[in-house]
């Protein structure tokens, strides 16, 4: 298994007139965690674009157990549990300090330029089968 572990503080643009986040907010924060965990590995997504490769979601999904708030300094723990084959699986969680705020998993595929599916590229099959080694 893989894990990353990057912060973001809540901007008040962020949240509600009661200083909540609004629940679509959590999903850029899944896909900060995802390129962050890609690019540790020496897979930054810029490079899997300009080689001619996209992840579109697939699917997504979040549970909220507790809301996070204006400012609040949030870490976003993002975890590769398998090597990918075709499609690639992630799984989030939120913490404000100790507290879990909510979980969440996402599902990508590799595509080409044109939006066909496509197995993941040689470079990602690399780093993947030395990281799952590991």
């Amino acid at each position: 298994m893989i894990t990353s572990r990057t912060q973001v503080t809540v901007r008040y643009a962020e949240t509600d007139m009661m200083g909540i986040v609004y629940h679509a907010n959590y999903l850029p924060w899944f896909e900060i965690g995802r390129t962050q965990l890609l690019k540790e590995l020496g897979l930054p997504y810029r490079q899997l674009e300009t080689d001619g490769y996209r992840l579109p979601v697939l699917e997504i999904s979040a549970k909220y157990a507790r809301p996070a708030l204006y400012d609040d300094i949030l870490t976003i723990v993002t975890y590769l549990r398998e090597k990918p084959l075709l499609r690639i699986r992630l799984d989030y969680e939120i913490f404000r300090g100790e507290e879990l705020l909510a979980t969440g998993e996402s599902v990508h595929a590799f595509v080409d330029l044109a939006g066909r599916p496509v197995r993941p590229p040689a470079s990602v099959v690399a780093v993947m089968s030395a990281a799952f080694k590991a």
